[in-house]
């Protein structure tokens, strides 16, 4: 890869303020819109955007596939546990509003849950697509 140096001190500023829009759109998303989705694809794009730029290696380096893979597990047990949690409390699976005293409070913690899960999920998903693809050129 070709080191071009004004890419690289561009993406060193914009990097950075992706990651913050991304967290942005992630915890705004429960006012308005986005959310999980949204914030997972955009994080993941910061780091692709990092990969094409310093190299597959040096973002393997960053955020290692095995990480990745425990993240992408960590959403799904994430998303059961609050269902488990909430079957605990006496409501039914995903029932969010006995989550605490406050229904509204609840209901608020439980889609900040979910929404933090689907966005973990799909940042590491997203990932790990682009590094076995991307990696598929390797000898």
């Amino acid at each position: 890869m070709t080191h071009n140096l004004i890419l690289r001190i561009i993406s060193k500023i914009l990097i950075p303020l992706i990651i913050l829009f991304a967290l942005y759109v992630q915890f705004h998303g429960d006012f308005g819109p986005g959310g999980g989705f949204q914030a997972g694809v955009i994080l993941s794009a910061a780091i692709i955007l990092y990969a094409m730029i310093f190299g597959l290696e040096t973002a393997e380096r960053v955020v290692p596939p095995s990480l990745l893979r425990v993240l992408a597990s960590v959403g799904v047990l994430l998303y059961a546990g609050v269902g488990v949690v909430s079957i605990m409390m006496g409501g039914n699976y995903l029932d969010y509003s006995v989550l605490s005293a406050d229904p509204v409070a609840g209901q608020h913690l439980g889609v900040l849950l979910v929404e933090l899960r689907v966005g973990i999920a799909v940042f590491s998903v997203m990932l790990l697509i682009f590094f076995t693809f991307a990696g598929r050129a390797r000898p």
